[in-house]
């Protein structure tokens, strides 16, 4: 019995850690401000150029291609994040990459080309 209990807990041990940090939240464009609202730092993954033609106002710039390096300063692991890219490919990378690395973020399923909100 006591045999069975001993290796009942293992498989729980090994269970759990299989399931790693679980996975991250999507959700639609729309539900951006809500998030924002609520106190999340919307996280634009595009190249700087892209960016700087125009992004989500108060978003934060962190390019994939840096997060790929892993790549993580300036970024907090105390803040949660809304990730957004230009049609939301790469932002769903990007919020893989950040979940893995223990950070709180939600991923849109769309992007930037679909965003009618306000930009600066």
């Amino acid at each position: 019995m006591k045999r069975m209990m001993g290796l009942m807990a293992i498989l729980l041990v090994l269970l759990l850690a299989a399931c790693g940090n679980g996975e991250y939240e999507t959700i639609a464009i729309e539900e951006v401000a809500a998030k924002q609202e609520a106190g999340y730092t919307v996280l634009d993954v595009r190249e700087p150029y892209e960016y700087e033609e125009a992004h989500i106002v108060g978003a934060e710039n962190k390019p994939l291609s840096t997060l790929r390096e892993e790549e993580f300063s300036g970024l907090s692991e105390d803040q949660q994040y809304v990730v957004i890219c230009q049609s939301g490919n790469r932002s769903q990378e990007a919020s893989a990459i950040l979940n893995e690395a223990g950070y709180d973020v939600v991923n849109v399923s769309e992007g930037m080309s679909s965003w009618e909100g306000d930009v600066e």
